[in-house]
């Protein structure tokens, strides 16, 4: 069986330049549920394969229709790209199997009792919360699009979440505040409720330690932004 996440990097990258991607699509479609499932024998693959996925299916459908996304929750609720013979949305892909089926509605602290078996099989073990910064959902916010690989996710993940980190987070001392990505907000849950987001914060030298700011967030501009790609092999920057 050739590795699924080869596959997935191979139809990044083919979205990326533009490339037929009509065999890689079938080749993805026809995989069988329990060998993929099998394959993607721990999370560091499966984080790796659903994020090339993902991303490589917004990246698509938004350049072949960028209409699509004036109807944001249409758009993340349909199926866009099948996988081992089942019809994938983004929210299946993202809150089903990277998140564990938590619901978005939830700050990140609910399971829903409504799980789909395909996500249940292929979902990761533990919830993540770097995925929110490899997560490309088309937003000028979000974070630039990269291939991830199954034996280097880990270090790519700290790479993608860093820089974004170092971009985004605003940390004022004299005001007694620290200003954070919204994902940080709307996922709450994934990064360990407020005392997880200091840690994470640490984590990633975005504050000092010993200090606890008041948390605030800052807006998510929506605006439709394609083609922001990043090299995390190179640590390249976004390109502009």
């Amino acid at each position: 069986m050739t590795d699924p996440v080869a596959q997935s990097e191979q139809l990044l990258r083919a979205v990326r330049r533009a490339e037929p991607i009509d065999d890689i699509e079938e080749a993805l479609a026809a995989l069988d549920p329990d060998e993929l499932a099998a394959t993607l024998d721990d999370d560091e693959p499966r984080l790796a394969f659903w994020v090339n996925v993902y991303n490589a299916a917004v990246q698509r459908a938004l350049d072949e229709n960028p209409d699509q996304y004036e109807d944001r929750r249409t758009f993340f609720g349909k199926p866009l790209v099948t996988v081992a013979g089942e019809s994938l949305s983004l929210d299946g892909i993202e809150h089903g199997i990277l998140r564990r089926s938590y619901s978005k509605y939830t700050l990140g602290y609910v399971r829903s009792p409504f799980r789909d078996a395909f996500h249940d099989q292929q979902a990761v073990s533990e919830r993540d919360p770097r995925v929110h910064f490899a997560l490309n959902c088309g937003a000028e916010s979000c974070p630039p699009v990269a291939a991830y690989s199954r034996d280097r996710v880990d270090g790519q993940l700290d790479l993608a979440t860093g820089g974004y980190l170092e971009r985004t987070v605003e940390y004022d001392r004299a005001a007694g505040r620290v200003t954070v990505p919204r994902v940080m907000l709307w996922f709450r849950g994934d990064f360990g409720g407020k005392d997880g987001i200091y840690d994470f914060l640490r984590r990633y030298d975005q504050l000092p330690a010993g200090v606890r700011p008041s948390l605030s967030y800052h807006d998510w501009d929506w605006s439709l932004r394609l083609g922001k790609y990043a090299d995390l092999e190179r640590e390249e920057s976004p390109q502009p």
